[in-house]
């Protein structure tokens, strides 16, 4: 009887959950899969262009944008619609971006031509370029919109423009291969994350000092097989979680004392995952099993697992 009054609960809190929507890029398939957040089921399958990464929303929530890297563009997907209406340009080969706090610009980072390019989305045209390091590849933009943050994976570097006069004002050595940079929701933090090295390092953003460095084990697991991708921080600041890559984990960290307090098994090849609006959910993107773990934070366990399309690489969750 505990058990099933136990698996009615777990029900019930995943139906009553929200009415989120789930994005999630699908590389190989050049689709964007569509998940009800109520049902947890797939809903929609959209075509897009090819190779689909790095996804966002419009500051109206009624646009999708899709980095299609092999067609050197972001598409621009209608959600009420489930069309693409259109595209931008993007410079070449897409791979993250992140739209400012102004609503108006995206900064994409052009892994081919090591660049950072910043994008007028009314004016559908590019405005600057930033020059990066080799790689370029991870995208943060602070919410009080002062600065933007890249990452260039064989450079190992982590790069601050100023938002304002898109100047590069800082080049901070980071762990091997940087691949993702998330800013704090009070814009006083940059983490960023090492594939190779398997760790997430935190940075003060104003003074670029190093607050800590967080190293991932899973025991039973290789150490080169821990590879830090994906990174997720909570509106109010207490939890960050980090997708290990090839360990098939995501790893919850206390944002305060930055102390690993515990790990979930998920699918193959985890590498970006997403927060739902009310931080009870994570959704992780797993490459190499081609679906999505939905991980129940209050119950500290995998909820569901959903089937995708094939190389689930973004993920985004609209309210």
């Amino acid at each position: 009887m505990p058990v099933l009054i136990a698996f009615f609960l777990l029900a019930l809190t995943l139906q009553a959950a929200s009415a989120e929507t789930i994005y999630v890029s699908n590389e190989q398939d050049n689709t964007i899969s569509v998940i009800d957040g109520q049902s947890l089921s797939l809903a929609a399958t959209i075509p897009v262009g090819r190779r689909p990464r790095g996804i966002g929303l419009s500051a109206d929530r009624q646009k999708l944008y899709v980095a299609a890297g092999d067609d050197n563009r972001i598409d621009v997907v209608d959600l009420k619609t489930q069309k693409v209406e259109g595209s931008l340009p993007s410079g070449e080969d897409p791979e993250l971006f992140v739209l400012h706090p102004d609503g108006r610009r995206l900064f994409v980072a052009n892994e081919n031509d090591n660049l950072v390019s910043v994008l007028d989305i009314p004016e559908k045209r590019i405005v600057s370029e930033v020059e990066v390091g080799v790689e370029p590849e991870g995208m943060g933009a602070s919410p009080d919109g002062r600065i933007v943050v890249n990452t260039s994976e064989t450079t190992s570097m982590l790069h601050v423009i100023d938002a304002a006069s898109l100047e590069l004002i800082d080049n901070i050595l980071v762990d091997t291969r940087p691949r993702v940079a998330q800013i704090s929701a009070d814009s006083r933090q940059i983490w960023v994350s090492s594939e190779l090295r398997g760790t997430v390092e935190v940075f003060d953003a104003d003074t670029r000092e190093s607050l800590a460095k967080i190293v991932f084990e899973v025991p039973g697991v290789p150490r080169e097989l821990v590879q830090a991708v994906g990174i997720q921080l909570t509106a109010d600041g207490s939890r960050a979680y980090v997708a290990l890559g090839p360990a098939n984990r995501v790893a919850e960290i206390d944002a305060k004392s930055f102390k690993v307090l515990r790990t979930y098994l998920v699918g193959q090849r985890v590498w970006h995952i997403a927060l739902s609006p009310d931080d009870k959910r994570l959704y992780t993107a797993n490459g190499n099993s081609s679906d999505v773990s939905v991980i129940d934070l209050a119950g500290q366990e995998v909820a569901k697992t959903i089937g995708v399309g094939r190389s689930p690489w973004g993920i985004m969750v609209a309210p």
